[in-house]
């Protein structure tokens, strides 16, 4: 069964840091782009980031440019979220997916996907 597993979230001030992983199994995803997603109450999952299979290209949000990083370990399946200098309009369920057409912005390109983590920034 294949599934992916995030972890990390929490509560954090504003300015501070978090780091989320996601853990897969079920398959080898190294071949799968990787992306976060997030989804704040009343809202739509938005794109957040994004990385190809080899992790040599990364796609973000304009809003997290400068604070967020994506990266991968494809020799353990996980791919992390590096999120520093957060903002209370940071908070949201973030959701990690995996997808086979390579890396993309688009939520609907995306097969499997993560059951959450809720990541809350007080101001």
């Amino acid at each position: 069964q294949v599934q992916l597993v995030e972890s990390g979230g929490g509560l954090v001030q504003a300015g501070g840091s978090l780091r989320l992983s996601c853990a897969a199994s079920g398959r080898t995803f190294s071949w799968y782009g990787r992306g976060w997603f997030r989804q704040a109450p009343g809202k739509e999952r938005e794109f957040v980031a994004a990385v190809s299979w080899r992790g040599d290209i990364t796609y973000y949000v304009d809003s997290v440019k400068g604070r967020f990083s994506i990266s991968r370990d494809n020799a353990k399946n996980t791919v992390y979220l590096q999120m520093n200098s957060l903002k209370p309009e940071d908070t949201a369920v973030y959701y990690c997916a995996a997808t086979t057409g390579g890396v993309s912005r688009d939520k609907d390109e995306y097969d499997y996907w993560g059951q959450g983590t809720q990541v809350t920034v007080s101001s």
